[in-house]
């Protein structure tokens, strides 16, 4: 996808809604399960560190599927986050607040979405240049809880992930969020174990009609 600026991958997450989370085990799934999320409308993919093997299946996919904004997620230092933009992520994401990596993120100008929960890590991911804070875990705290962050924070983009699910995603987005990152109440285990390809396809069609709605 050709993005070239942070401002421009920014406004194409917030624009987008959705970002996928995929946990896969091998290149071969990853690959397929990207392209059946494409194929139903969702265009914006992270793939979590935890996944074996994952800068080699990041930079394969990356160079395999057209058409979708590929990120890194689980990104728990400064070091793997320079080997994820190496290896082709153009966002990254964290489960909780590292000021090394948002360091390194700016160094390459690439958005960096980092994970906060309380109001004091927010605000202090957001004076350190987060581009979009990742409030995590949100599914426990609710909608209502973006609802009173963007209270005294309206200023600040905000990204629940953690919980988010099709019966609640509009009700996210109607509270405030900028977008909300979505793993295994979308990419289910059992499509990646039995390549149900058709099936997500599905599910992502229906995940990205809610958020388009909402």
């Amino acid at each position: 996808m050709q993005l070239k600026s942070r401002q421009e991958v920014n406004q194409f997450l917030e624009k987008s809604k959705i970002i996928a989370i995929i946990r896969a085990q091998e290149a071969q799934s990853l690959t397929e399960a990207v392209t059946a999320l494409r194929e139903g409308g969702i265009n914006c993919i992270e793939v979590t560190m935890t996944t074996p093997g994952a800068l080699n299946i990041l930079e394969e996919v990356s160079n395999k599927v057209e058409g979708v904004l590929l990120g890194a997620g689980t990104v728990l230092d400064s070091e793997t986050a320079r080997l994820c933009i190496l290896s082709g992520a153009r966002f990254l994401v964290t489960p909780s607040l590292n000021f090394s990596v948002i360091e390194m993120a700016h160094r390459y100008d690439v958005p960096i979405i980092p994970g906060a929960l309380t109001p004091t890590e927010i605000l202090g991911a957001w004076e350190k240049g987060a581009d979009v804070v990742k409030v995590f875990p949100a599914g426990s705290l609710g909608p209502g809880y973006i609802k009173d962050l963007k209270g005294p924070f309206p200023q600040i983009k905000l990204c629940p992930t953690g919980g988010v699910n099709l019966d609640n995603l509009s009700s996210f987005l109607k509270a405030g969020a900028s977008c909300v990152g979505v793993g295994g109440a979308l990419v289910k285990n059992e499509f990646l174990r039995e390549k149900k390809w058709g099936e997500l396809k599905e599910l992502a069609r229906k995940f990205q009609e809610a958020a388009q709605n909402s």
